[in-house]
């Protein structure tokens, strides 16, 4: 297995994820390893129009955040599972995931037969 290979892909993307985040968020000073969302403008603004377009801005960048969340513990669980010698194997039936699999989704947990 190429799991060297897979690991700089991973790497790559994890780097790629903190940018992105940290494009709608920041990290979350009260709780390490989490994120929390910001709107892209901030200010006080006297008008209503403008405080619900901070609001709704808050809110798109909530959900845009648990997604990239959601797929950074993804490769950081694969990074940990190459740490702990336990990547490619499928959770379900421990077999080796497929090579093309893995190269389609470096932190793939399933065989193709247990998506």
């Amino acid at each position: 297995m190429k799991t060297e290979q897979y690991k700089k892909k991973l790497e790559i993307e994890k780097a790629k994820l903190e940018v992105e985040m940290g494009s709608v968020g920041r990290k979350n000073p009260r709780v390490l390893g989490d994120w929390e969302p910001v709107p892209s403008e901030t200010g006080t603004e006297a008008d209503l129009a403008d405080q619900a377009d901070v609001i709704m801005s808050r809110e798109g960048n909530t959900a845009i955040l648990a997604d990239l969340e959601a797929r950074y513990d993804t490769v950081l669980a694969a990074l940990s599972r190459i740490n702990k010698k336990t990547y490619g194997k499928c959770k379900v039936c421990s077999d080796a995931i497929e090579e093309a699999r893995l190269g389609a989704d470096p932190a793939a947990t399933t065989c193709i037969k247990h998506l």
